[in-house]
């Protein structure tokens, strides 16, 4: 596949998720990776019908890189955190692989962190502190 319809492929996976409710077929469709079903899965469950809004997608040879932004409301557990009702709004960039069609690996980058801090796990930092 060229490095645009590896994007087009991207930008349709996306789609089929962001805002809607888990769709076990759509992720069949586009995914062979079974760490990020497990991630999905997983985010879905805490932040349900949660939305993934493509900033910009760069693609070379069989990588896609997206940078995101992540919009949810926690409603689930999160790893070992109770729901807290908190909105969160977090930057991220995921790196995919595409082998025949699907994507085969992924790496993503988000600060989790600032995660914690959205649902009031963590302090706030403090002005002026380094």
């Amino acid at each position: 596949m060229s490095a645009d319809s590896n994007k087009a492929m991207i930008r349709r996976y996306i789609e089929s998720f962001s805002g809607k409710p888990k769709d076990e077929d759509a992720l069949r469709r586009f995914v062979a990776d079974a760490k990020l079903r497990e991630h999905i899965g997983m985010f879905e469950a805490a932040f349900p019908r949660y939305e993934l809004s493509a900033d910009d997608l760069i693609a070379e040879g069989d990588k896609v890189v997206l940078r995101a932004t992540f919009h949810g409301t926690h409603r689930g557990d999160l790893m070992g955190v109770a729901p807290t009702g908190k909105s969160v709004t977090l930057p991220l960039i995921i790196v995919y692989r595409i082998a025949d069609g699907k994507i085969a690996d992924h790496w993503l980058a988000v600060d989790r962190m600032e995660l914690m801090r959205q649902l009031g796990v963590l302090p706030a930092p403090t002005a002026g502190a380094h």
